[in-house]
């Protein structure tokens, strides 16, 4: 399977509950974390809900 990075831009202070959750279940915990996962439909449905606080690395 194909791999993507994912980088936090933004930080989750006053984001909601379950976009905080969103960002910890892809395994961003600070500002310019990076984490490569696999891409699949259910973690690009996650990237979606977040996508004003990360950033897709190619």
């Amino acid at each position: 399977m194909a791999t993507i990075k994912i980088k936090q831009v933004r930080s989750r202070i006053g984001a909601p509950k379950d976009q905080k959750s969103t960002l910890l279940a892809l395994g961003l915990h600070k500002i310019s974390q990076i984490v490569e996962v696999e891409d699949t439909p259910s973690l690009r449905g996650m990237i979606r809900k977040v996508h004003h606080l990360v950033s897709v690395i190619d």
